[in-house]
C-alpha cells in the first residue's frame, strides 16, 4: 500500500457503476465499523451495502485495505471541512479555531480505532506525511494565526505544539467515554490552556 496517496484504493479510473459500488461499500463500511467496531466482518459490510462479498473484495482485496480506505475517506472529508472554515474567514477567529479543534478531537477519537486495527495488522499509515496531513496542517496554521491575531489564543503557541495537545485532548475525551457532558467539560478545561492569561488578553 502507498499510504502517502490521498486514497490508496483508487489507483486507476473506474467505470461509473464501479465507482457507485465502491462508494456504497465505503459508506456501508463506515456505518458498520462505527456501530460495531473495526472488528465487524466484511460480510456485514457487503450486506449493508447491498452488494455481494465478491464486489467488496474486488475493490478492497483485504480487510486492511477497506479499513485504510475508510480512514482516508474520513480524513479527506475532515480536511475539506477545515479548508472550508479557512475560506469562510469567520468574524470570530477564536470561535472558529476552537470549534475546529473540537471537531478534530472528535474525529481523532474515532480514527484511533482504525489506526489501532491497521497497526495490529502490520500496516503503517503515516498520515502526517501525506497530502492530507499537509493540507490539514496548513489549514490549522491559518486558523491558529487568525485566532492569535484576534487575541483569542496565546501568542507563543506554534502549530507543531498543537498536535500533541490535540492527541492528548482526544485521549482524554476517549477516557470520558459516552458521557457527553464529561467529554465536553474535559475538552473545555484542556483548551483553556491554549487561551491567553487575563493579563495577556487584548
Amino acid at each position: 500500500m502507498n499510504p502517502a496517496a490521498a486514497d490508496p484504493a483508487e489507483s486507476k479510473p473506474l467505470r461509473a457503476d464501479a465507482r457507485r459500488n465502491r462508494a456504497r461499500v465505503l459508506e456501508a463500511a463506515e456505518s458498520v465499523f462505527a456501530a460495531k467496531g473495526t472488528g465487524a466482518p466484511t460480510e456485514e459490510v457487503a450486506r449493508v451495502a447491498g452488494v455481494g462479498i465478491g464486489t467488496v473484495f474486488r475493490h478492497f482485496p483485504t480487510k486492511e485495505a477497506l479499513l485504510e480506505a475508510v480512514l482516508f475517506a474520513r480524513l479527506s472529508r475532515f480536511v475539506d471541512e477545515a479548508e472550508t472554515a479557512v475560506a469562510a474567514e469567520s468574524a470570530e477567529p477564536g470561535t472558529a479555531f476552537f470549534r475546529f479543534l473540537a471537531s478534530w478531537v472528535e474525529m481523532s477519537s474515532a480514527k484511533s480505532a482504525y489506526f489501532e486495527a491497521l497497526t495490529a495488522a502490520g500496516v503503517t499509515v503515516p498520515v502526517a506525511k501525506s497530502d492530507i496531513g499537509a493540507r490539514l496542517l496548513a489549514a490549522l496554521g491559518v486558523l491558529l494565526s487568525r485566532a492569535q491575531q484576534a487575541g483569542a489564543v496565546r501568542d507563543d503557541l506554534v502549530v507543531g505544539e498543537l498536535i500533541p495537545v490535540i492527541i492528548g485532548v482526544a485521549r482524554a475525551a476517549e477516557y470520558a467515554g459516552p458521557d457527553t457532558t464529561l467529554r465536553g467539560r474535559a475538552v473545555d478545561i484542556l483548551f483553556d490552556g491554549l487561551r491567553p492569561s487575563a493579563g495577556e488578553r487584548r
